[in-house]
């Protein structure tokens, strides 16, 4: 079939738009096809209530598993700026979030946060729920299965009751839950949760930690206590944190990866 040159400009402009390596932001969806190349991407979608949610999606392939990142008080997603490329290493796709209850790490602001008190939206920590929740149907809808749900600290209570309600999350990573929800007693909601979990904290945390590894009833739960003092939260994964190698190591034991 002979090509002339607007048919060799048209196929060029139409490879070029067919092989695009998404990066950078973007509000429309997001169309992720079989056949993809990896990237990292912010995106936004809307909470229950109409918030607008920033997300970070570090993508490697469609028919790899997604985990879904909540953040610590007072943070971001940026708490996840150098995790989420490493369990991009270990063959998982992130959604790594901004709930509208926090703040600035690593250099990111919360952009959620913002918008929730600009809009007058209330920001305590179980106002964030919603927010995981809708963080969950965005991954499912872009990937088409359940999610592992990880959360550091506040949003590790709510990752937990988040798991025991949802059947679309499939595993749960705690990072140093506790009581931190008000009067929303976790131990009590969580109680029924029968999913594969895992729980960490600091040393000193662990107390408060195995009294919620306790109240699951889940048969296939890990509480790992380190050898070192370890860190709250997810940061305790940060290559900066004396004892990261060892968190990292009950992580990839709990995931199932080398």
């Amino acid at each position: 079939m002979p090509f002339n040159v607007t048919s060799i400009l048209f196929l060029i402009f139409f490879g070029l738009a067919a092989c695009k390596d998404f990066r950078g932001s973007t509000e429309e969806p997001i169309l992720i096809t079989a056949i993809d190349t990896a990237y990292t991407e912010t995106l936004y979608f809307k909470s229950e209530d109409g918030l607008r949610i920033t997300a970070d999606l570090y993508h490697i392939k469609k028919s790899a598993p997604i985990i879904v990142l909540c953040h610590q008080a007072g943070w971001s997603r940026g708490e996840y700026k150098e995790i989420g490329p490493k369990l991009n290493a270990l063959g998982f796709n992130c959604l790594a979030i901004d709930q509208r209850s926090g703040g600035a790490v690593k250099g990111v602001d919360n952009e959620t946060a913002k918008r929730a008190a600009e809009e007058g939206k209330s920001t305590d920590y179980i106002d964030a729920k919603q927010d995981i929740i809708a963080a969950i149907g965005k991954a499912k809808d872009l990937y088409g299965k359940k999610v592992v749900l990880w959360g550091s600290s506040y949003s590790s209570a709510l990752a937990l009751i988040v798991a025991t309600e949802t059947e679309d999350v499939e595993r749960v990573l705690s990072f140093s839950p506790g009581e931190y929800l008000g009067t929303v007693n976790v131990n009590e909601r969580i109680a029924t949760l029968n999913k594969p979990a895992f729980f960490t904290s600091a040393k000193n945390e662990q107390g408060q930690t195995k009294l919620l590894y306790d109240a699951i009833e889940s048969d296939e739960k890990t509480h790992f206590i380190p050898a070192g003092n370890g860190e709250h939260g997810s940061k305790a994964l940060w290559e900066e944190k004396t004892d990261n190698a060892e968190y990292w190591v009950a992580v990839k034991f709990f995931l199932g990866v080398e």
